[in-house]
């Protein structure tokens, strides 16, 4: 059943996460892309720029959208609530609500348990070691994230007939990090300016034919 493959999946990732949001966008992509074809890489990256620009954890913002549109988009959920589309938005709700739920119960219990021993041993030589070690592996998980969405279908590619999007994407990257990095923008700010960016590239040609 799919709600219970959205609980087990979703402890799954966030038992497993370390180093916040961004870090589990990777864990995210994999199971619900990769695995359990959920969502498409297209739809997974704008699940992404969703929670970005909407309050809460992107991590959390993601599970949550990741709950509905999976419940949604189940073809026995359709089966079942063919003739009652109302109960299949309620399961649909259901699923939101299980997927934010699961992403977050086990590492909650977990630092109950540890935040004790953390705080009493902070300058035990084994728990700093620890630390030391995660560091690089947080590191790798958000690079891998960043990996994730550069794919031909969001990013384009020089090789193929959407190369003038790869062009885009790469100026509006560099762009904004140049400018992030150096003028330190509001990133508020900046990512309202992009997607005028890509509203006039892309959607204001569609609406105009």
């Amino acid at each position: 059943m799919i709600l219970l493959r959205l609980f087990l999946v979703f402890s799954k990732i966030g038992i497993f996460n370390f180093g916040g949001g961004y870090a589990m966008l990777s864990f995210i992509q994999n199971e619900v892309v990769s695995k359990n074809a959920w969502l498409t890489e297209s739809e997974f990256t704008d699940i992404v720029a969703i929670s970005q620009m909407t309050p809460g954890p992107i991590g959390i913002n993601a599970a949550t959208y990741v709950g509905y549109t999976a419940v949604m988009s189940d073809p026995a959920m359709q089966a079942t609530f063919s003739s009652t589309p109302w109960a299949l938005s309620f399961m649909g709700i259901l699923g939101s609500v299980i997927a934010t739920i699961s992403v977050l119960w086990l590492p909650f219990l977990v630092m109950l348990i540890i935040s004790r021993i953390i705080i009493r041993h902070k300058n035990s030589p084994i728990i700093k070691s620890i630390f030391v070690a995660l560091r690089p592996a947080i590191i790798g998980l958000i690079a891998a994230a960043s990996l994730v969405l550069m794919t031909p279908s969001n990013f384009g590619s020089p090789t193929q007939e959407n190369w003038p999007q790869f062009a885009l994407s790469l100026a509006i990257f560099l762009v904004v990090f140049g400018g992030s990095k150096r003028f330190n923008w509001n990133l508020i700010l900046t990512i309202c300016a992009a997607g005028i960016v890509g509203f006039v590239a892309y959607g204001l040609p569609l609406l105009v034919s």
